[in-house]
């Protein structure tokens, strides 16, 4: 796209609509990935904007490494290993159910060829967990609930992507070979993890002899790619090659990185995913006018997106019971081991299963020699609309109906981690104690600090107030916050007077802002 005066105005219209978005998901306080569907759908219809036809790879190997990479890196090694069938059931199962059933819809309802039709299928079986475990830890779900959606998510990204590309060779050659398709399926999973797992070997090597904060971030963001585009070179999953580098990574990050690293990095990647998923969806909108001038919107169009949406959602709803209850109903020792989770449970991961930016990067991704690629890509956007905004806006509202209350298991064992670390604190101050440069009274008052939180945690483990540990916390909180803010005012009443330079401010506004964000902890 040339960029001329009327292309830069269009430009900062598509910035400032992103600008829009945030601040009506920050109001709001809703996923942001609702708002983006929203925006994206209404591009679609905005006269006079350009119709945007991007090459087909660059969409996937620009934006899904980072994607999965970050969406690996934040999910717990311990999570997964812990809910380990459950997550397999899930995303290899549900993956495979899914995408035969809307092959079924596409074929014999919306008259797609068999290979489109898989195409499709493949497509829109992954879900988005973002938005879901977003809605879901808002409102309090259960800890395991969260992590099985987390899970699922991670990995029926893999799977439903090499389903992708061998629908999409088929798509194009007009030809499959079921032996030949089983065959590399099993490459790509093997093949993408180990190169995950080599890759990783190797960066982990190179993070532990850098000790630079913006080297290190940039070292994170390229991990996907050089993990993504090896797999993707010598025909393996590049997309389980991502994944696993982020599960690795994740694991050994905390060991390598500094306190400066980390905070810098945790919010990169925040804005980083929002700006991707944002780009995602303007995208799909620039799309979508060629897309609906083309196919012509008629009833039998939207009939047509609502049987496919319809059965993404009831595929779910009938598969997550049956891998449930079924798999303890046939082994007595996983019975024992894992016993019956009350129905509640699984009917909130039925209802979580958003669709969001993989399937829109798949569906973007198409080539244009496949076979009905305008509608495949309509009908992932009709999927991930109802999903997202449907699902999304009631996911809410049934977890607090269903009241199936937390075990309180992630409070306790953050409660127990402050705990150790308190401790190990003052056992290391004792040792140092006998030293010459540090003095008594320095010593004494931060044996207080610990020994406070110590005990404020030890009553957080055992769910009792300890003679008013919590509400002394709590007020502790407010009234250093109220002082913090008055420090804030005064060093930027110093800089709009002139006493200090705008690099003073920030310098001291920084560390105030670390004390605040102390306070929660």
């Amino acid at each position: 796209m040339e960029f001329t005066p009327h292309a830069e105005i269009q430009l900062l219209a598509l910035l400032v609509a992103v600008g829009v978005v945030l601040v009506l998901a920050a109001r709001t306080r809703l996923p942001a990935a609702i708002p983006l569907v929203c925006g994206g759908l209404l591009l679609g219809f905005v006269p006079g904007l350009p119709h945007l036809q991007l090459p087909p790879d660059l969409v996937l190997v620009a934006i899904l490494p980072p994607l999965l990479y970050s969406s690996a890196f934040f999910t717990g090694l311990r999570d997964l290993r812990a809910n380990l069938r459950p997550i397999s059931l899930l995303s290899l199962g549900l993956v495979a159910a899914t995408t035969l059933g809307v092959a079924w819809i596409g074929h014999d309802l919306v008259h797609l060829s068999w290979a489109s039709a898989f195409t499709l299928g493949a497509i829109v079986s992954p879900t988005d967990a973002l938005a879901a475990s977003e809605v879901a830890r808002r409102v309090g779900a259960p800890r395991r609930v969260v992590a099985i959606i987390e899970g699922e998510s991670l990995v029926n990204d893999g799977l439903a992507l090499v389903l992708y590309k061998a629908a999409v060779t088929a798509a194009v050659a007009g030809t499959f070979s079921l032996w030949d398709a089983s065959w590399r399926l099993v490459v790509n999973i093997v093949g993408g993890i180990a190169v995950g797992l080599a890759v990783g070997f190797v960066v982990r090597q190179v993070r532990r002899r850098v000790d630079d904060t913006p080297t290190e971030v940039a070292i994170a963001l390229l991990s996907g790619y050089l993990a993504y585009l090896p797999a993707a070179a010598i025909g393996v999953s590049g997309v389980l090659a991502a994944v696993t580098i982020g599960v690795y990574m994740g694991w050994y990050t905390p060991q390598l990185t500094t306190v400066q690293t980390r905070l810098s990095g945790n919010a990169f990647w925040e804005i980083l995913v929002f700006l991707v998923n944002a780009l995602l969806f303007a995208l799909v909108g620039l799309q979508l006018r060629g897309i609906i001038d083309r196919l012509t919107i008629t009833g039998s169009l939207l009939a047509d997106a609502l049987y496919v949406a319809v059965g993404v959602i009831v595929f779910r709803m009938l598969f997550v019971p049956i891998f449930t209850y079924i798999p303890r109903l046939l082994f007595r020792s996983i019975r024992e081991r894992d016993p019956y989770p009350p129905w509640q449970a699984p009917a909130m991961i039925s209802w979580a299963g958003f669709r969001g930016a993989v399937s829109l990067a798949a569906a973007l991704a198409l080539p244009s020699n496949v076979p009905g690629r305008d509608l495949i890509v309509f009908l992932t956007f009709a999927v991930i609309l109802v999903t997202l905004v449907g699902q999304g806006l009631s996911l809410p509202l049934l977890i607090k109906v269903l009241r199936v209350p937390d075990d309180g298991s992630a409070e306790r064992e953050d409660a127990k981690a402050r705990v150790r670390a308190a401790e190990a604190a003052l056992a290391r101050l004792e040792e140092l104690a006998a030293e010459e440069w540090v003095r008594e009274d320095t010593a004494e008052r931060m044996r207080g600090q610990y020994r406070f939180r110590s005990n404020r945690f030890q009553a957080r483990y055992h769910g009792v107030d300890d003679d008013g540990v919590e509400e002394r916390s709590a007020q502790y909180q407010r009234l250093r916050r109220e002082l913090l803010d008055a420090e804030r005012r005064a060093v930027v009443e110093l800089r709009n007077e002139g006493a200090i330079t705008e690099d003073v401010m920030q310098r001291v506004q920084r560390d105030i802002d670390l004390e605040d964000s102390r306070l929660d902890a």
